[in-house]
């Protein structure tokens, strides 16, 4: 093959398409995104079903808009890509994710003091526990499904022991919480076809019976769990309603629990991949929040999301018109050659280490100090405990634009005893 030909297999403008979920399942396009950084950072993409949307791709193009909430707004059309249809605008902006000022402010401050970095703090013995039970669980077995056996159950049980969900509930939970986020993964759904609209609104209407039972027990037995603050907690001085309690719910379930595990995969998928920085951490556990933050830039756990522009602006020298739908995506802006060196390399000890997995202004994830416990402990015990670990088969991709989630990952590793 001649340099002409290697010249023509370089990826163009024209070959952009961040609308299949096909190709985000065979990975996180980052070609792509090289290409729009380079040559349209602020792009039109048209869509097949849709509008088109703006794309933004690079860092500090995606920190304007995340700190300006009043001209990308949040709550005019959700923050997801699919559009909305018109009747159900109103459960969508009732969830927190998909508020604006002020009002996303008041209902934060209604959790965020469960998810302050000293709450937090006081979790680390428990959740040290926790992980300390799930790699109980698979280390004598030698191999396991590192999804469901490992990276799952401890986000799962955190924010399910903070809300005051039984144990006897919790894989329920979980499971519903996957048919929401896996929408067009057809593996994910129950008769095994990508969920429409309705089916996807069903499986809400079955988290939000859920919450119902939930609310009902906070009542009838208060007790030192989130569900019991929201049930006394006052919004202008009235009590929050059942809906309100029901979003709660699910927004906690869904953020709390989906985006730990799958950056949890990521991260062991990454570390597998790269044995160098594997065995340079397990030589040096202090490197292990570096480690995390480098886990965070590399793989986050969102590709993407949407906002609607209010009012006719320019951004990067284009022409933005009220109410062009426009996506901010993660992956992206975490590897912008102008922000970071070598982005494409895996680094545990880089620094800065500045990304924007977590978001940034507005919306900046509520349960960030959480997820950054979370992950530290979960590092901790695994690259500790489980030795000689590699894939016996490849990993299975969640199919979703929205996700970057793996649902399958098989691993063996070398057996080892429990620990009391």
């Amino acid at each position: 093959m001649n340099v002409g030909d290697v010249g023509a297999l370089k990826m163009q403008l024209s070959d952009v398409n961040l609308c299949d979920p096909d190709i985000f399942q065979r990975g996180t396009p980052h070609e792509m995104f090289r290409v729009l950084r380079q040559e349209a950072p602020v792009f039109w993409h048209p869509e097949p079903r849709g509008s088109g949307f703006w794309a933004v791709t690079k860092y500090n193009d995606l920190r304007e808009v995340s700190k300006n909430p009043t001209l990308f707004s949040s709550e005019r059309q959700g923050a997801l890509l699919r559009d909305p249809p018109v009747d159900d605008l109103p459960f969508v902006r009732s969830i927190m994710l998909n508020m604006d000022p002020p009002r996303h402010r008041q209902y934060r401050a209604l959790v965020n003091k469960a998810f302050s970095a000293r709450m937090v703090t006081n979790l680390q013995p428990r959740i040290r526990e926790m992980v300390k039970r799930i790699i109980n669980g698979v280390i004598e077995r030698g191999e396991c499904d590192f999804v469901e056996d490992i990276a799952a159950l401890l986000p799962l049980e955190v924010i399910c022991e903070m809300m005051g969900v039984p144990e006897e509930d919790r894989r329920s939970v979980y499971a519903i919480g996957n048919r929401m986020i896996g929408a067009d993964d057809p593996d994910v759904q129950p008769d095994g076809k990508p969920l429409l609209d309705s089916e996807g609104a069903a499986a809400a209407a079955e988290m939000f019976m859920y919450a119902g039972k939930l609310l009902e027990k906070a009542h009838a037995h208060p007790s030192d769990d989130l569900a019991t603050a929201l049930v006394h907690a006052e919004l202008d001085g009235q009590k929050l309603s059942e809906t309100d309690f029901n979003f709660f719910f699910l927004l906690l379930v869904i953020a709390g629990n989906e985006t730990t595990r799958t950056v949890t995969t990521n991260g062991m998928l990454t570390l597998i991949e790269h044995p160098d920085q594997l065995r340079e951490l397990r030589h040096d556990l202090s490197l292990l929040p570096s480690a995390v933050e480098e886990i965070l830039r590399y793989a986050p756990a969102v590709h993407n999301f949407r906002r609607t522009v209010t009012a006719d602006t320019v951004l990067r020298g284009e022409r933005l018109k009220a109410n062009d739908k426009l996506t901010v995506w993660y992956p992206s802006a975490n590897r912008d050659e102008d922000v970071f060196h070598k982005p494409d390399t895996f680094n545990i000890r880089r620094h800065p280490n500045d990304h924007l997995a977590f978001g940034i202004g507005e919306h900046y994830c509520l349960g960030a100090n959480l997820a950054r416990l979370e992950l530290n402990e979960v590092f901790r015990g695994l690259v500790t405990r489980l030795h000689d670990i590699e894939p016996t088969a490849a990993p299975r991709r969640l199919r979703s634009t929205f996700i970057n989630g793996v649902k399958e990952m098989r691993i063996r590793f070398r057996p080892g005893p429990t620990e009391a």
